[in-house]
């Protein structure tokens, strides 16, 4: 259960993140599109893990189901 929790907060810490890297892509889009660019794909890699995250978060409850 513990692991579970540090699961969470670890996926809200990358969806803030996330959510600060989109913004900043989107801001920088019209300035400098090399920074755009930069942020944009940091942003897509913390997708990634949060995808990754959110599939571990599941398999507990999957188990505990059988």
């Amino acid at each position: 259960m513990e692991n579970v929790n540090k699961i969470k907060q670890n996926q809200i810490k990358l969806q803030n993140r996330y959510k600060q890297l989109i913004e900043q892509a989107y801001n920088l889009r019209e300035t400098d599109c090399a920074l755009s660019d930069i942020s944009e794909f940091k942003a897509i890699k913390l997708l990634n893990k949060l995808n990754r995250l959110k599939y571990l978060s599941r398999e507990p409850a999957k188990q505990r189901l059988l």
